[in-house]
């Protein structure tokens, strides 16, 4: 009951963290997908490039940027003075600030790749019926990339839940505050904690199964549904 009652906070953070953050990229993600999806401009795969950094860069390197970016004497330090606190490092607010960076290529591609998917023929329909490029991508885009959502949304929360290097630069392991399940694993492993170490990492290889699993069952019940 004891190992429960201090593993529950770090489970509550992480699953706090992984919502938010996928409310935030869903956000963010979509308007960014749409506009390299459509876009002419010559220079839109430079900011893909940007967009798919975190794929390639290591987590410890984005942490220490961002570290250094939400520190005290970075731009995120001032903005964090407007709100009476000294900096958004060790805090929720800097996680998420560091989950929405890293994982945003995670969000961001399937839904590009879904916009791209059904090709221009559905907006010049649209176009032709006088539909505002607003309602069109209402009405129209988002209903037909409903599985790149679908995909993005899955992704942008199981990367967040697994996320440790960018936590533990911008966080630390702080119970209740930053510790996430992942920095709560690398604490029980240090300390020669094994029980609670096997525990919580079981946990999360049933949770990763879980979620892939159900993404490729609802993936394929979407894909009979179009056919129909």
């Amino acid at each position: 009951m004891s190992e429960w009652s201090e593993l529950w906070p770090a489970i509550r953070l992480t699953l706090e963290l992984a919502g938010s953050t996928t409310i935030v990229l869903l956000l963010i993600g979509t308007p960014i997908a749409w506009w390299l999806s459509q876009s002419p401009a010559r220079w839109k795969e430079a900011v893909a490039a940007v967009v798919a950094l975190p794929l390639v860069l290591p987590p410890t390197v984005i942490g220490f940027y961002l570290l250094l970016f939400l520190g005290p004497q970075g731009p995120g330090g001032v903005v964090a003075q407007w709100f009476g606190m000294r900096t958004f490092a060790f805090t929720f607010e800097g996680l998420l600030f560091g989950s929405v960076v890293y994982s945003m290529p995670f969000v961001v591609q399937p839904i590009r790749n879904a916009f791209e998917a059904f090709g221009q023929r559905p907006i010049e329909v649209a176009a032709t019926l006088r539909a505002s490029p607003w309602n069109t991508f209402w009405t129209v885009a988002i209903p037909l990339a409903r599985p790149g959502f679908l995909t993005a949304s899955v992704l942008g929360f199981a990367h967040t839940v697994g996320e440790f290097g960018v936590v533990l630069m911008l966080g630390g392991n702080i119970p209740g505050t930053t510790r996430t399940v992942s920095v709560a694993i690398y604490d029980y492993v240090n300390t020669l904690r094994w029980t609670e170490a096997h525990l919580i990492a079981a946990g999360m290889v049933v949770f990763s199964f879980v979620v892939v699993l159900a993404m490729f069952v609802l993936e394929k019940r979407i894909g009979h549904q179009r056919g129909a």
